[in-house]
């Protein structure tokens, strides 16, 4: 009688599936033999701790994916999701605080893996108070839902019909591991979904050969104000909520646009 796949070998399936790697590559980037990884996947073996490690290292799986991995393999999860204000990431806390506040008064923002806004400076939520009035910025305020779905921010930014084919595929580009997680994936679906999205998805992409970004125009008092924005990661995590931070600074796009903030923020 022949084993049944086990729950860690479907995993394993799923993410050579994801890396387009044959059991073959995966056996020589783990240090291990093909025979033995498709044993792990069929499973007829049942892999240490170690290896069920050096197997999700040498897939790139996220740090989160790879708890689940030792879970399906039977073993205690290894890496941490501590809340970012938390004893153990007060190095991290501290350092992103810090550039929020240097980053002061141009916008910026921390969010989580599902851009979900977690920390913003003063820039930041004098632009989003301002883009929202007069309700105020939400508790849960999700970036992807508050520039695609109609509301305020939407109507505030000018470029919209540019921004948003953009924006969905930078969801994509810059997922953890390049593999969007299932809540972030199946809200991108939603709002590739929507009717107006769609009839822009479905357009000819334009070219934008004259600049190295798309910019973000927005309506702020009777200014259009253009940003570009540059995203940053924590180095060599080892901590969920850690890897899955991103921390996004804005920049203006022109000397216009730089004096017409420098204006808002100054009042």
């Amino acid at each position: 009688m022949s084993a049944s796949p086990s729950q860690l070998g479907d995993l394993l399936r799923h993410w050579r599936g994801v890396r387009r790697t044959s059991q073959l590559a995966l056996a020589a980037d783990a240090g291990t033999t093909p025979r033995y990884v498709s044993f792990v996947e069929t499973g007829r073996a049942q892999p240490s701790r170690h290896m069920v490690l050096r197997l999700g290292r040498a897939l790139d799986v996220p740090l989160r994916e790879r708890n689940d991995l030792l879970l399906a393999a039977g073993y205690a999860p290894l890496y941490t999701l501590a809340a970012l204000d938390s004893p153990q990431l007060t190095r991290v806390h501290t350092a992103l605080g810090s550039m929020l506040d240097q980053h002061d008064p141009l916008p910026a923002v921390v969010m989580d893996r599902g851009w979900n806004v977690l920390r913003a400076n003063r820039g930041a939520a004098q632009l989003f108070t301002h883009l929202l009035a007069p309700a105020p910025m939400p508790d849960d305020a999700n970036v992807l839902r508050l520039m695609v779905e109609p509301g305020p921010v939407r109507d505030r930014v000018l470029n919209w019909t540019a921004v948003v084919p953009a924006l969905l595929e930078r969801a994509r580009r810059e997922a953890v591991g390049g593999v969007l997680d299932g809540p972030t994936a199946s809200l991108v679906r939603d709002l590739r979904a929507r009717a107006d999205v769609a009839r822009i998805l479905a357009e000819p992409d334009p070219l934008h050969a004259a600049a190295p970004v798309i910019d973000v125009e927005f309506r702020v008092g009777d200014d259009a104000i253009s940003f570009f924005s540059v995203v940053s990661t924590i180095g060599t995590p080892i901590d969920v909520t850690a890897q899955e931070l991103r921390l996004e600074a804005f920049f203006p796009s022109d000397d216009a646009s730089r004096a017409a903030w420098r204006a808002f923020a100054a009042g």
